[in-house]
């Protein structure tokens, strides 16, 4: 079963983080084919003489890759793969969720970090373009503390479904 149908929208906030996942899907499957579009550039103008060398995509791809790994992040919480390391025995669904209540608790820690630091940097970069193809920085720094929100909201409420589990008012942990 996938993460979207066992966590089943039963409310606004629900039907807002699926969406917001959907979204983050989305952007992470484009943001992938854009970035082919600069390096292939790069790639080009390098071996051959067809086209210029252009200066810029080198700061693009770059640019472009952060975004995609911390888009990828936000999806993988949501989706329950990421911070996963399984070394315990096989336990109760019950036992299962205390523990990942507890293990959970630090990754809810790690995305508050992401929000405040992420915050921080995006105000140093408020007034401050990137060298070379002079995009303003912030569109790039905004992406830590996004991340940050989205952890917040998918783990958050992936612990609300653990603690009901943990307080037996439902039946078993979902991945």
């Amino acid at each position: 079963m996938s993460p979207d149908q066992a966590r089943a929208p039963r409310g606004a906030w629900r039907r807002f983080t699926a969406a917001w996942h959907r979204l983050l899907s989305f952007l992470l499957v484009f943001s992938v084919a854009i970035l082919v579009v600069p390096v292939s550039l790069q790639i080009f103008s390098r071996y051959t003489s067809l086209i210029p060398s252009y200066i810029w995509t080198e700061e693009m791809a770059r640019f472009l890759f952060v975004w995609l790994i911390m888009i990828g992040a936000m999806v993988g919480m949501r989706e329950g793969t990421h911070f996963i390391v399984d070394m315990w025995p096989r336990l109760s669904p019950r036992a299962d969720a205390v523990l990942q209540l507890v293990s959970g608790v630090a990754v809810l820690v790690f995305a508050v970090v992401f929000v405040i630091a992420g915050w921080e940097f995006t105000e140093f970069a408020f007034n401050r373009i990137s060298e070379l193809a002079e995009l303003p920085l912030w569109m790039i720094h905004i992406a830590w503390p996004l991340l940050g929100l989205s952890w917040l909201a998918f783990h958050g409420e992936r612990m609300v479904d653990l603690w009901r589990v943990a307080t037996g008012r439902e039946g078993g942990a979902r991945a």
